[in-house]
């Protein structure tokens, strides 16, 4: 796909189609054009008969810090047609096998899309959060339904409410992450490489029934968090929450640079 920017990247192999994130130098934080960008992957992937199944992973040291809080800021994800919103249905609805590799931190989005992949394998270095009550914002992507299901109401309660992060070996506990492997995207590309060579239809049958039960709830969730959310990202709430982590993190790369 030629329409991509050069932070997202798509290869084949046989028949499965890989996706990376690709800011290395943010962390591979997710701006308004990545997002629109992972969309058409995902859609063009769904549409493509020769492509059995995508794996999801990140270029470099992290899988995904999350949203770039400074476009958020620039430019709010307010209507349900925005590229974020865009990028959430097209996990939601998407028809093939899906699996993440994940390595280093998965931050808020980083977490939540891994509750739609079909398999995740992290690494030992990956660590997870979701702070977005710590940036004044809500859940996404159908986490406040699809989170609690996984771990119970108060463990979900806890690391939504204090933004408490979690490892990789807690991960697998929980039922976020399959396996931990030592190479993560060796792993998942395995893994798809075992799916791909099943049947077709009777997998992406078998992913809709699976998945039938909850699409539709989680549907109307994902519509109802992004509603807050949305709200949340104008508050004066969330604007002295994101100023005050991008002083946080100038302060750190400050001080980083005076260690050096």
């Amino acid at each position: 796909m030629s329409n991509l920017p050069a932070t997202i990247l798509l290869s084949t192999q046989g028949s499965i189609r890989t996706i990376t994130i690709n800011r290395p130098e943010k962390m591979n934080a997710l701006n308004r054009d990545m997002y629109g960008a992972l969309s058409r992957a995902l859609n063009g992937a769904a549409g493509d008969f020769a492509i059995r199944a995508v794996v999801l992973t990140g270029t470099g040291s992290n899988f995904t810090a999350g949203n770039d809080i400074r476009d958020f800021m620039e430019n709010p994800p307010a209507a349900q047609d925005s590229e974020v919103a865009t990028f959430l249905a097209s996990l939601l609805d998407f028809p093939k096998p899906l699996i993440a590799a994940v390595t280093g931190n998965a931050i808020g989005v980083g977490t939540t899309m891994l509750l739609h992949c079909d398999v995740v394998i992290a690494d030992k270095s990956a660590s997870f959060s979701m702070p977005f009550a710590s940036l004044g914002l809500v859940p996404e992507a159908g986490s406040s339904l699809l989170f609690p299901a996984l771990v119970g109401y108060q463990r979900a309660a806890r690391i939504f409410m204090t933004g408490e992060s979690f490892n990789a070996a807690q991960a697998v506990e929980m039922g976020l992450v399959a396996e931990v492997a030592p190479d993560a995207l060796i792993a998942a590309m395995a893994i798809a490489e075992q799916i791909a060579a099943q049947p077709p239809t009777a997998i992406i049958n078998t992913k809709a029934l699976i998945k039938a039960s909850k699409h539709d709830a989680v549907a109307a969730v994902m519509r109802a968090e992004f509603e807050l959310f949305s709200l949340a990202l104008t508050s004066d709430e969330a604007m002295q929450a994101f100023m005050n982590f991008m002083a946080k993190k100038a302060t750190e790369k400050v001080q980083s640079k005076g260690a050096k």
